[in-house]
């Protein structure tokens, strides 16, 4: 308010920094809102376009209301110009990855499943997916193929529900090509995310290089491009922290509320983001421990130097509302999935464990702890050294390759498909054999292709910076980093030291998208600005100077992930697609119960024309070592349709497959090009794909 008492217009440049800050939320605030409802409409059968319009664009407008409720001025004036550069990066970033969009609808990895996942979804609103009737069970029925499991109920898609739910949005509204362009419009909302979280934490001036960074960086436009999990994640947790760190401000300014719905909505997005990715649960565990924090702060009865201490009950509340989400959705509809993981899920669940009881005993305890605290010496050396390990760290990921080599010896049967997987893929990229090899130990290499070095040497002097000033201050100062800090810090040492993925590029890269990528990425902007600002206190700066060696390190900053990205930024991939499985549901008759009686053929389209022909489809079981089931097999079951009034129909990659059964003609004829599967190099290229497939009805 002015002098006369009145609210005070926001300037110009004001109201454009509001206008970042509004819109980097927005984009969490409403996917939180469309997965709190769509998932118990999913599980009551009813995930439809009405119940979805209604009740899921009810949630979000309810949560974007409550989140940009009387946002706190800007600290500083923020420039209209860099507003607007962001929002141009954005767009930018959008239909650049719009007109270049992938169309990966044959389930050949994890994109293709997502697609036909949210395809399911679109067309019927409901699990588990019914087997269909071919006349009755069978021993050499199967129902399961790639991305699908086969339970006492019926069929179960893999991984988590939310993002099919949320690219089922683009299928209600423009069929198979709708859904295919959600993914660029979700990267062009996950780089204003990022860039809102510069600007908040480095500077709304700062926002646009962070964007043009993140943009394009190779795994974003990878991701950006197709139905993955890690942009709407990517999202959902950043978002988070954006609303967090406007709740701190809302205490900060006084205002009415104090930020406590900020808090909670902050809360539920982190919370949430488990319903994305089963991984999330790691990515949010510094969350839980700060909200114990926060706790702790406000239980302490002197002083109490720490107004953030009255945020850490709503943002606990928030985290578990969706958590809790994220359980339910994976138990209920995705367990087997969970099952499969459950070698590495298991070990996370009992860090998790870990972390509840040290948090809540530390919470318990924080009053007993902070009086013996202070009576302990000061140990003046303690954030030198935190500052070191931190360096320290880094170093040792970057010596890794040379005294450690990652394997994983197979002794189940996935183990023994990834292993085949790579000694193939080292057979085509000139490798020696060797399929106990997982390149983990490259991980940071990984990061130097796709950030650049300039960028990781950056991130890391500002993250020792940040965690010098944090321990030296006793958390005073740079409180609003200790989140982003803990979250970035812990995901990006436990990514880097196990990626947990196959390790071929692009596709690996992924791994490093919803928080390794952004967060070096805003360190290194905020690492940027700290050496900048640094000559503006001596004698020896002058404006010039100071906008010289920002010119010099953006470049540094933009040249080595750009460079890295233009082997493959101007290449879709999996073009084609879309047409040649609309090309093939056309030639099935619309009768049809479909027998596949190949075995890639079958990994490959059992659910495509499940889902998207809307036939019931099977494959039919082979024996080891063969590719083709038995002849008797498939007469049998053949003759069990035709008792159902329906039309048998056989498919195959080759016509010789087909011979024993009657005349063949091929449905399906795919020239396109795919991802370069790239070990050891970033990946410059892309690799050609051919699909054939062939039908005939059994005489």
């Amino acid at each position: 308010m002015n002098r006369s008492g009145r609210t005070r217009l926001p300037s110009e440049r004001e109201a454009a920094g509001r206008t970042l800050a509004a819109a980097s939320v927005v984009p969490a605030l409403a996917l939180s809102g469309w997965l709190l409802a769509g998932l118990p409409l999913l599980l009551l059968g009813w995930f439809r376009p009405l119940p979805m319009a209604l009740l899921g664009g009810a949630a979000a407008l309810l949560l974007c209301v409550c989140g940009l409720r009387r946002l706190p001025w800007p600290t500083a004036a923020p420039h209209r110009w860099a507003t607007a550069a962001t929002f141009a990066v954005a767009l930018g970033s959008g239909v650049f990855n719009g007109l270049l969009h992938g169309e990966q609808l044959i389930v050949r990895r994890d994109p293709s499943t997502y697609a036909q996942y949210a395809v399911w979804l679109a067309r019927h609103g409901s699990l588990p997916i019914p087997v269909g009737d071919f006349g009755g069970p069978d021993p050499a029925l199967r129902f399961d193929s790639m991305g699908v499991y086969m339970t006492g109920d019926g069929i179960v898609p893999q991984f988590m529900a939310g993002p099919p739910m949320t690219y089922a949005i683009g299928h209600w509204l423009g069929g198979v090509p709708g859904l295919l362009l959600v993914p660029p419009v979700l990267g062009a909302l996950a780089v204003l995310t990022v860039a809102g979280t510069a600007a908040r934490l480095v500077g709304t001036r700062w926002a646009p290089l962070a964007a043009l960074v993140f943009a394009i960086s190779l795994p974003i436009l990878y991701t950006s491009r197709t139905t993955f999990s890690e942009i709407p994640s990517l999202i959902l947790l950043f978002g988070g922290m954006n609303l967090l760190l406007d709740a701190r401000a809302r205490l900060g300014a006084a205002l009415p509320g104090a930020g406590f719905p900020s808090a909670v909505l902050a809360g539920l997005s982190f919370g949430l983001a488990l319903l994305v990715r089963i991984d999330g649960l790691r990515d949010v565990l510094p969350v839980l421990a700060f909200a114990g924090l926060l706790i702790a702060l406000r239980r302490i009865p002197r002083e109490r130097p720490y107004p953030e201490g009255r945020l850490g009950v709503p943002l606990l509340t928030g985290l578990v509302v969706g958590a809790l989400w994220g359980f339910i959705g994976g138990y209920v509809l995705a367990r087997p999935y969970l099952e499969y993981l459950s070698g590495s899920l298991v070990p996370l669940l009992a860090i998790c464990a870990v972390v509840v009881v040290l948090t809540a005993a530390g919470t318990a305890l924080a009053p007993w702890i902070a009086v013996r605290a202070r009576r302990l010496p000061r140990v003046r050396w303690l954030p030198d050294a935190a500052a070191a390990l931190v360096v320290l760290v880094m170093i040792g990921f970057a010596v890794r390759p040379w005294v450690q080599t990652v394997r994983r010896h197979a002794v189940t049967p996935e183990d023994r498909l990834t292993a085949d997987f790579i000694e193939k893929t080292q057979i085509a990229n000139g490798l020696a054999k060797d399929s106990s090899r997982l390149y983990y130990e490259h991980s940071l290499d990984w990061v130097f292709w796709y950030v650049g070095i300039p960028a990781v040497v950056l991130a890391t002097l500002a993250a020792a910076v940040l965690v010098r000033r944090l321990m030296k201050s006793g958390l005073t100062k740079e409180f609003g980093w200790l989140l982003p800090l803990a979250v970035i810090g812990w995901t990006a040492v436990t990514t880097l030291w196990r990626p947990a993925i196959t390790p071929d590029h692009p596709f690996a890269s992924r791994r490093l998208v919803p928080v390794v990528i952004p967060g070096l990425v805003l360190l290194a902007v905020w690492g940027l600005h700290w050496l900048t600002e640094r000559p503006a206190r001596t004698r020896w700066s002058s404006p010039a100077r100071s906008r010289v060696a920002v010119a010099a390190g953006a470049l540094l900053m933009v040249i080595p992930p750009a460079i890295t990205s233009i082997g493959t930024a101007f290449t879709p991939v999996n073009r084609g697609e879309a047409a040649a499985v609309a090309g093939l549901c056309r030639a099935i008759p619309a009768n049809a119960s479909v027998l596949i009686v190949e075995r890639v053929t079958g990994d490959r389209l059992t659910q495509v024309i499940r889902g998207q022909c809307g036939l019931p489809t099977a494959r039919v079981v082979y024996p080891q070592k063969s590719d083709v089931p038995l002849q008797a097999d498939v007469l049998r079951l053949a003759e069990a349709v035709r008792r159902t009034g329906r039309v048998p129909v056989l498919l195959a990659a080759e016509p010789e497959q087909l011979m024993a059964y009657g005349p063949a003609r091929r449905v399906m004829s795919l020239r396109t090009r795919q991802d370069e599967r790239s070990l050891v190099d970033p990946p410059n290229g892309t690799w050609s794909l051919t699909v054939n497939v062939w039908m005939t009805v059994p005489t």
